[in-house]
């Protein structure tokens, strides 16, 4: 898929946030890129020759603090090409896309992995 096709898929999967979510996300930058890089795969203790979908990199809400204003704002990366591997198909590709997105969302706003992973599991439920 052309990165720009992936890209136009990221905003619709924040676009498809529900609306107190969307009105609630501040001070993030959501990017793109084909792999992490190897500081990222340290930094989250993932292995190489593991795959690592989405990486959320900075201070959750929950620690904000006051006085907190200023600061660059938190980066939420995409990996285009890790999300690829695993899909079988162009629907795939875009299910996992606004899957990963959400997950990396729930970290900004504090969420821990066991605590997202328990949300996939009843928001999977649900459909």
């Amino acid at each position: 898929m052309e990165i720009f096709e992936f890209e136009k898929l990221v905003r619709k999967a924040q676009e498809e946030l529900p609306e107190k979510i969307k009105g609630k996300i501040e001070n993030v930058a959501i990017l793109v890129e084909n792999n992490p890089t190897i500081e990222q795969l340290k930094k989250t203790g993932t292995r190489q020759g593991s795959v690592l979908l989405g990486l959320y990199e900075g201070v959750p809400e929950t620690k904000w603090g006051k006085g907190f204003g200023g600061n660059l704002p938190d980066k939420i990366t995409i990996f285009q090409e890790s999300i690829e591997r695993f899909a079988k198909s162009a629907e795939e590709i875009k299910e996992m896309v606004k899957n990963v997105v959400w997950h990396e969302i729930a970290h900004h706003f504090g969420i821990d992995e066991n605590e997202v992973r328990k949300l996939e599991i009843k928001w999977k439920n649900k459909k």
